[in-house]
């Protein structure tokens, strides 16, 4: 995949304090990027720079190509961007929002009603489109958001807490639409969330920002293999739990910690000592039903690193 972004050594200090402190960020063509970190790690410093609304004070920076300080006008019309906090104006319809951001954009009256036609049908807003805005619901807002993003029929969306305030089944709407604006438009998308769950389901790469650093990046895969390194946990479920099946998994090499939880066995060792497990089991006169590595979620992955 192509980068579509490129950060090298960000840095952004305001009157000293350092906002974005030595990033490197790379996004690839295609991808959904999930970016975390609790409030003032960076996140919207690092946006604000990708949109060329500011300055970096060094390092260096590319937006599909292009520069976002030299060149703004160019990143903003291949990049769409989804505030947390949208602005519409509540006494005009979706149409009637959609066809002004159109005129701001330059894009021509015929052509720009069929587009608000088109963006309004994608995200799922076409029999409400006559409606004033000051009616919706914060879910068709955010709906409505993304309809104005993809106006500008953008290569690269930012989308900043896109489920915010909204019911699991608006949220889980948004979130599939998000997928397929990937899947079928090639878009690709930073979301920035603080719902790891919603991350977790549907990026292809995670970033954690932490006092303006990129601390990690990678796949759930990749996250969890560095955060299980010298650490392996794995789950055995059996027909029985007792005290002579416990001492035997405790007596094994290299596990640290045997935790009986009802019909559940949790064993922590420092290498993968599955096959030990079973015959451990099988020696206890024990039937195994289960035995699995535990795959870490994406909350365990970011309380480990900040607890490190």
């Amino acid at each position: 995949m192509s980068p579509v972004v490129e950060a090298k050594g960000l840095k952004k200090y305001y009157d000293g304090v350092k906002a974005v402190d030595g990033l490197d960020l790379e996004i690839g063509e295609g991808e959904i990027y999930g970016l975390l970190g609790p409030n003032g790690a960076g996140k919207t410093t690092t946006i604000l720079i990708l949109l060329g609304l500011t300055e970096p004070t060094a390092g260096e920076v590319r937006v599909l190509g292009h520069n976002p300080a030299r060149e703004p006008l160019k990143v903003k019309r291949l990049t769409g961007y989804l505030p947390e906090n949208l602005g519409f104006y509540d006494d005009l319809s979706a149409r009637e929002n959609l066809l002004y951001t159109a005129y701001l954009n330059r894009i021509p009256e015929k052509e720009a009603k069929r587009r608000v036609a088109e963006v309004l049908e994608v995200v799922g807003l076409k029999d409400v489109a006559d409606r004033k805005v000051g009616a919706f619901s914060r879910g068709m807002k955010q709906r409505l958001g993304i309809a104005d993003v993809l106006l500008k029929e953008p290569k690269f969306v930012i989308l900043d807490e896109p489920t915010s305030g909204i019911d699991p089944e608006g949220a889980r709407q948004i979130l599939d639409m998000i997928v397929r604006l990937r899947d079928e438009r090639g878009m690709t998308i930073l979301l920035s969330s603080h719902l790891l769950h919603q991350v977790q389901r549907i990026c292809d790469r995670v970033g954690i920002i932490h006092r303006g650093k990129l601390v990690a990046q990678g796949t759930m895969g990749e996250l969890g293999a560095v955060v299980e390194e010298g650490e392996h946990l794995f789950v055995v479920r059996t027909s029985r739990v007792d005290e002579n099946l416990l001492e035997s998994l405790k007596g094994l090499e290299g596990v640290t910690a045997v935790e009986a939880e009802g019909d559940l066995v949790k064993v922590r060792a420092t290498a993968d000592v599955r096959s030990q497990i079973a015959r451990a089991v099988l020696a206890a006169g024990v039937e195994l039903v289960e035995l699995k590595g535990h795959t870490y979620t994406l909350e365990e992955i970011y309380l480990r690193y900040f607890q490190e």
